[in-house]
């Protein structure tokens, strides 16, 4: 939930910006002022910059100045910074009619009736920051550290490098609240601890503790012959979902290719132990995290990476990655995309793709979502693609496009917005690791 407070916090206030949220309220100490940070690669279903921790703040890597042995914290009791604050609120509701049939725990549940979601919240923000100016008068009063072993390890693997130099924190403890009532026999939302018969009302709740930061800005830091210096226009393309109908299919598929074809090669065997590892983490995201931060090590630095863990899920692939040192890196990198493209998508969109594999309909549904990619406004996909056998498949599929903005109806007729371009393609890069996985016999 953190990350949907923080996601709609972005989206409020500096919705076209370069105001990035925080993911994981485990990691925000992470991104303070002055804590260097590494950017993720951009992809077509996430153009939006996004950001891994180091562990180091920038004063760790710089050396004393001239006279002085301390590396205390940069700025303190120095001029450059500031604070303000102010309050944020927001309200949604909402009402679904339907019904749908799910399979939950070996149990067939149909729920039907209808349901109200309805969220809010007020929250304190304090804006801190260190201008831009101020930290690049420093060039000349702090040294870089090359022989620090961050510094050293960044330069080997070609990393860039960011500080962040603005953030918005809490200014008090706030707890957030997401409540659905149900009527009927409608069981709430479609997660699957609340789908069993009976159930009426569900909330969904954090505490987010005071000083906690909720996002930032980072400036790129280059390094150049053991100097540094800040990166005001980074030369970094911008990867965006065009709106020229095949062209956005042709750029997706290219980067699915460069990023997934080696889990093409895998024998039957080794499709079946990375399936099950999929499934985990669309279950649990604490395996998700888990085994997001392995790739990121394996990635980071292979030799050193050890491929551990106490998870029944997880234990195959990771034995098999520990056995595949020729293709470690490659397999790291399949699996960090198909991560990357499932963190797009909403905690009832994998429930759902759960459910469409136990039906068999994820081939279908991928051909369907392609079709998708290729239009903007309204369109027809052909009948075919939209020939369930069963009725229910028909309206978890329904449900499924529909999370990601596009309103599909019954007789092939859509409607996809520019907006949901770049959440139809993470959909479609899901679909199609979940396809090539299941269908290796």
């Amino acid at each position: 939930m953190f990350k949907k407070v923080t996601q709609s916090l972005v989206n409020q206030i500096d919705p076209k910006g370069d105001l990035v949220p925080v993911q994981s309220i485990l990691d925000h100490e992470h991104f303070r002022l002055l804590c260097l940070v590494r950017r993720k690669r951009k992809t077509i279903f996430c153009p939006s910059p996004r950001y891994k921790r180091t562990c180091y703040r920038f004063d760790d890597v710089l050396l004393p100045r001239e006279g002085d042995k301390s590396t205390e914290f940069l700025f303190l009791n120095e001029a450059g910074q500031g604070s303000s604050q102010f309050t944020v609120k927001k309200s949604f509701s909402d009402k679904v009619d339907g019904s749908l049939s799910l399979c939950v725990d070996s149990t067939r549940v149909k729920v039907q009736g209808a349901f109200s979601l309805s969220k809010g919240w007020s929250i304190k923000l304090e804006k801190n920051h260190i201008s831009v100016p101020r930290l690049d008068a420093l060039r000349t009063e702090r040294k870089l550290n090359v022989n620090h072993s961050f510094i050293k390890q960044l330069q080997k693997t070609g990393q860039n490098l960011y500080i962040v130099h603005e953030t918005l924190e809490n200014s008090e403890e706030t707890s957030f609240e997401e409540s659905t009532k149900a009527d009927g026999s409608f069981a709430a939302q479609l997660y699957a601890e609340l789908c069993t018969k009976g159930t009426r009302e569900s909330n969904e709740s954090i505490i987010i503790p005071k000083g906690c930061t909720l996002a930032f800005r980072a400036i790129h830091l280059t390094i150049t012959d053991g100097s540094w210096d800040l990166d005001y226009f980074p030369g970094e393309s911008s990867k965006k979902f065009v709106s020229d109908g095949e062209q956005c299919v042709l750029l997706l598929l290219t980067e699915v290719g460069q990023n997934l074809t080696i889990l093409s090669k895998l024998s039957s065997d080794l499709c079946a132990v990375f399936l099950k590892a999929i499934k985990g983490v669309m279950r649990d995201r604490n395996l998700f995290h888990e085994l997001s931060q392995k790739m990121e090590a394996v990635l980071d630095e292979t030799d050193s990476c050890e491929l551990k863990t106490e998870s029944p899920d997880l234990k195959d692939l990771l034995s098999s990655l520990q056995d595949s040192s020729g293709h470690l890196l490659k397999l790291a990198g399949a699996i960090t995309y198909t991560l990357d493209a499932l963190d797009e998508l909403t905690e009832n969109q994998l429930l759902l793709l759960l459910e469409s594999l136990e039906e068999k309909i994820v081939s279908q549904q991928l051909k369907l979502v392609r079709e998708h990619t290729s239009h903007l406004g309204g369109f027809s996909v052909d009948a075919s693609l939209f020939s369930f056998s069963q009725e229910k498949d028909e309206k978890i599929t329904i449900a499924l496009v529909g999370m990601s903005g596009v309103k599909l109806q019954k007789d092939g007729s859509a409607v996809c917005t520019e907006e949901a371009s770049s959440a139809t393609a993470a959909l479609y890069v899901s679909l199609y690791v979940l396809d090539l996985l299941s269908n290796s016999d």
